[in-house]
């Protein structure tokens, strides 16, 4: 079969509270945390999101821009990187130990570095540069580009009685968060959810089990320190990243 190739751009970036890699939930709607979807230079026009308030839930097609071996933004970019794809993978799902295939996970190094994730639409606003759409749930590290936006529609797209794989017969485990009061007071109050929500997740890398490491993670502005112990996650503290300068 001849080879295809098309280099596509962005049509509109994120804006969350994930400056970096460490921390993001590993999968969409884990979180209540919210993000806004700033569209580009070229496809701010309002028209093109008309109708889409109607809806719950949206689709982002974004591609991993922090990852090395993503494809990049040139032909040449898009090849080398479609060389450097590995055939399998170790879902964190499976202790990290275990391998398989790369198109049964939904790891991020993969040959064309695209993800797709479903998120709550949470309003749609119409901006002096442009519309913004606001959303719950998104997996997305801040200024990570997105390709395509589309409706999430329920009689195509859910299906209750799918069987998941290897993420049905792996428990599906959460932390107890232990987070004092006074620590959590200071983030802002519509940020403390998604912080908890995320926190509970485990945002350890699966290899980890030490219960005296201090992990640190960075959320809406903010440096949050933890540590793990017996299923219980316990905050240790909580302040501003500009204190760490």
């Amino acid at each position: 079969m001849e080879r295809y190739e098309k280099v596509i751009e962005p049509v509109a970036f994120i804006r969350s509270d994930f400056p970096e890699k460490f921390g993001i939930p590993r999968q969409s709607g884990l979180a209540r945390t919210q993000a806004e979807i700033v569209f580009a230079h070229g496809f701010e026009n309002p028209e093109a999101v008309r109708g889409l308030e109607d809806f719950s839930y949206i689709w982002l097609i974004w591609g991993f821009s922090a990852n090395e071996n993503c494809s990049g933004s040139t032909a040449a970019e898009v090849k080398n990187a479609s060389v450097a794809w590995k055939a399998t993978v170790r879902p964190p799902r499976l202790g990290g130990n275990t391998r398989v295939g790369v198109f049964a996970s939904r790891s991020p190094f993969r040959p064309n570095g695209l993800g797709l994730s479903s998120v709550r639409l949470v309003r749609v606003e119409i901006r002096e540069n442009g519309p913004v759409l606001t959303v719950e749930g998104a997996d997305l590290m801040d200024g990570t580009p997105i390709y395509d936006v589309k409706p999430y529609i329920p009689y195509a797209d859910a299906h209750p009685e799918a069987d998941g794989g290897f993420t049905d017969r792996v428990p599906r485990r959460t932390l107890t968060v232990n987070c004092p009061p006074d620590l959590l007071a200071n983030i802002p109050a519509a940020k403390q959810n998604g912080l908890l929500d995320l926190l509970s997740q485990d945002p350890r890398p699966s290899y980890q089990h030490d219960p005296d490491r201090i992990y640190g993670l960075s959320y809406a502005g903010y440096s949050v320190k933890f540590t793990v112990a017996d299923n219980i996650l316990t905050v240790r503290d909580i302040f501003p990243l500009t204190e760490q300068q």
